[in-house]
């Protein structure tokens, strides 16, 4: 790794730091200082990725800028309060999702167990209906949104569970912690703006710090991909 990549990566987590602090404070005041942090946090996880150069070489290397790129949309968009701004959000974030499925089954294990993504699955359909319903009582158009998007974003957990044995199983763990922690962060998202009436602001820098670890862990998967145990394995 190089020095600009790990600084960068430094930078990552204090602007996350920062951030989620904000997000977590009841104070109107440090929320709207969020419009200078927030917007930082994938441009520099972004660049700590492109200079690092295992992700040179990595095979998730252009679905992970390409999900990076529309998770930056998402975020700037969910600064905003209005429905538009969340359908805006939530469809940005679809797309990057979207990207990094596409990387990760091109990287598919074909012998690899339905057991697993079917799992996911299935804990979709038993988790997601609550919010998708409290989400149609309060805000009717943004239902629709909100369950292609749950869906699409467990599609990426799903697909985390399938790498094949060229990728380095350090790499795996990483994704599917990722993909994990994003489930996780969009379930504490859909309990505080649907569900509950009157959540504690905590909960917002709960959504916040599982996020910011998700799109890390995702990214430092997708690097380690390009590692050595990879070099390894094409010349074996």
């Amino acid at each position: 790794m190089t020095r600009a990549s790990t600084v960068l990566k430094l930078a990552y987590a204090a602007v996350a730091v920062v951030d989620t602090t904000l997000s977590a404070s009841p104070k109107p005041s440090r929320h709207h200082a969020r419009r200078f942090t927030k917007p930082l946090l994938l441009p520099i996880l972004a660049a700590s990725f492109a200079t690092d150069p295992r992700a040179r070489r990595s095979p998730l290397r252009r679905s992970t800028l390409a999900g990076q790129a529309a998770g930056w949309v998402g975020d700037v968009a969910l600064l905003g309060d209005e429905p538009r701004d969340f359908a805006l959000g939530a469809s940005a974030f679809a797309t990057g999702h979207a990207a990094y499925i596409s990387g990760l089954l091109a990287q598919r294990d074909p012998d690899a167990s339905p057991v697993r993504p079917a799992a996911v699955g299935a804990a979709w359909v038993v988790g997601a209906p609550r919010t998708l319903l409290a989400a149609y009582r309060t805000a009717p158009a943004l239902a629709p949104v909100l369950a292609g998007y749950s869906a699409v974003l467990s599609g990426t957990a799903a697909a985390a569970t399938v790498l094949g044995p060229q990728i380095p199983a350090d790499a795996r763990r990483a994704t599917l912690a990722g993909a994990g922690l994003f489930l996780l962060s969009d379930s504490i998202l859909g309990l505080r703006k649907f569900v509950l009436a009157d959540p504690p602001a905590w909960m917002e820098g709960a959504v916040m710090a599982t996020y910011t670890g998700a799109q890390y862990l995702i990214a430092d998967g997708a690097a380690r991909a390009g590692g050595v145990d990879r070099q390894v394995r094409a010349g074996a």
